[in-house]
């Protein structure tokens, strides 16, 4: 191996510093098994020397049968496929534009003047030709008057104008407006939640931190948790009663937890709720945030999916209960421009919104926030498109393009529940609202062997064969957690209503067929 260079007694420093770089390699060749390769020389960066938590981090929405579907696409696209079908209907993943959601016109409208100064100026002429709404082009000229720039840094924590918007759509849909201080803007909601958790990862109280999740839970919670070498503690949402969450679990969770030395600092509440398809009642949510109160614990309301309801309810808000219950509780809650109506998930827009946080706290908040600069300013300003919609000639076109879209998940949603719920072995509750529904799979014993033999969790071994036999790509329930026991898969119902019959046809009989083959094997 190298050896430092000796001048006199003083010792080379690069060459120290390369011996230390290939000790390290051998000890990882010794400990992991990992050869950096001698055609590549000695890398700094190897899976034995990174972080070991990005290692066990797992984000299942994009594991490993969206990658085997991204093989498939490929050999399909050569045309030399032998596969039962020409085509791959995505379900994996909550991205309606993807699958064929159009974007709204008046928000486009308004984007592409922003974008492009020069079609800003001429925009009378645009609004004459009927290219865009009269409405559109004030909107536009508004915002850029407001400094509304795409290219220029904006304040770390966005745009003071859209803030206040934001402030004005909590008012009308919740009755309590919060001080624009304590919002947000965000590159998605994604952004906002990875804000807090990082806060509240204080290892240095002692013993590990935990934040509690719903069970079945989205998997940007477990995979930030490992990250930030926190603790996911899951509460189990009940599924015999729509998936519904109870005092019970939560105080199980909890119990068990700090049993083991785990300090529980937030709980996360998903609603309407991601995989499980399903819009929390008024008292639900207010047993929770008394729940979340009497702990002393941050409460944390995703709710991206609060335009996507399918029950005769509506979606209430977490902050409309907390102050309608007048409980002292810190309150962070999140939304999106990716789910709803909008499906505008490439441009990366949300906010967080942070009630009753110590001003102190909220000061950090905002410096962490600084260390990224801004979120993108086209995110930030489509925010204000989707909280102050239009108000003046383009009101009937975005009406009717809202009502489109919304009646078609509803009908697509009716589809899929009555296909899956009429086959053998499969049951899932009603799809109360977001994207999903998250139906249980009663897979016989020879299936369950089969896939252990393989070395597969089961619920992936089925949802492979699936995918290789009808072209649909769905997710296991394993990357969601469930109940020990129990086999679930997430599936979206957002492709076109054309493909979701076509690929619920090719579903059934792929199901009856593997039902068939295992029961009797």
């Amino acid at each position: 191996g190298p050896r430092p260079k000796h001048t006199g007694q003083k010792v080379d420093a690069m060459a120290v510093s390369r011996l230390r770089r290939y000790a390290l390699c051998q000890n990882a060749v010794a400990s992991h098994g990992i050869w950096p390769g001698s055609s590549r020389g000695i890398k700094s960066l190897t899976l034995a020397t990174m972080n070991q938590k990005v290692l066990a981090a797992e984000y299942a929405v994009r594991g490993r049968l969206p990658t085997r579907a991204a093989a498939i696409q490929k050999e399909l696209a050569t045309g030399q496929a032998s596969y039962p079908f020409s085509e791959l209907v995505f379900c994996n993943i909550g991205n309606p534009q993807a699958v064929g959601q159009q974007p709204l016109s008046f928000n486009r409208e308004v984007l592409a003047l922003l974008t492009a100064p020069q079609m800003l100026k001429r925009s009378d002429e645009l609004v004459k030709l009927g290219i865009i709404s009269a409405e559109a082009a004030e909107r536009a000229k508004e915002y850029s008057e407001k400094s509304g720039k795409v290219g220029a840094y904006t304040d770390s924590v966005g745009f003071s104008f859209i803030r206040e918007e934001v402030c004005d759509f909590i008012k009308s849909r919740d009755g309590n407006r919060p001080d624009p201080s304590q919002v947000f803007l965000t590159n998605g909601a994604s952004e906002g939640v990875r804000l807090l958790m990082s806060a509240l990862a204080a290892t240095h109280l002692g013993g590990r931190v935990g934040i509690m999740a719903p069970i079945p839970q989205y998997p940007l919670y477990s995979a930030l948790s490992t990250l930030m070498d926190s603790e996911l503690v899951g509460y189990y949402l009940d599924e015999a009663n729509d998936w519904a969450v109870t005092v019970d679990a939560l105080e199980e969770a909890y119990q068990a937890a700090s049993s083991n030395g785990v300090q529980v600092r937030g709980l996360v509440v998903i609603n309407p709720g991601n995989p499980s398809g399903t819009n929390l009642s008024a008292s639900s949510l207010e047993q929770v945030a008394r729940f979340a109160k009497d702990k002393g614990i941050v409460l944390m309301a995703d709710e991206v999916y609060q335009e996507n309801i399918l029950t005769q309810h509506p979606f209430k808000s977490m902050s409309s209960v907390v102050h309608e219950q007048k409980l002292d509780v810190e309150l962070a809650s999140f939304h999106s421009l990716s789910k709803g109506f909008l499906g505008e998930c490439g441009v990366r827009g949300g906010y967080c919104v942070f009630e009753n946080f110590d001003p102190e706290v909220m000061q950090q908040l905002v410096k962490l926030k600084s260390i990224e600069l801004c979120s993108n300013t086209v995110g930030q300003l489509s925010v204000g498109l989707m909280v102050r919609p239009p108000s003046a000639d383009a009101v009937k076109l975005y009406a009717d393009e809202k009502a489109a879209v919304l009646q078609s998940l509803r009908t697509k949603a009716e589809i899929l529940r009555k296909k899956l719920s009429s086959l053998e072995g499969i049951s899932m509750p009603p799809i109360g609202g977001a994207m999903y529904a998250f139906p249980q799979v009663k897979l016989p014993k020879a299936a369950i062997a089969a896939a252990e033999a393989a070395g597969v969790p089961p619920d992936e071994f089925y949802c492979m064969q699936a995918l290789e036999k009808t072209g649909l790509v769905v997710v296991p329930g394993s990357g969601f957690r469930q109940v020990e026991g129990t086999f679930h898969f997430r599936t979206t119902f957002l492709p076109t209503l054309e493909q979701m019959e076509k690929a619920l046809e090719a579903f059934s009989t792929f199901h009856n067929n593997f039902m068939k083959q295992y029961a009797a094997a």
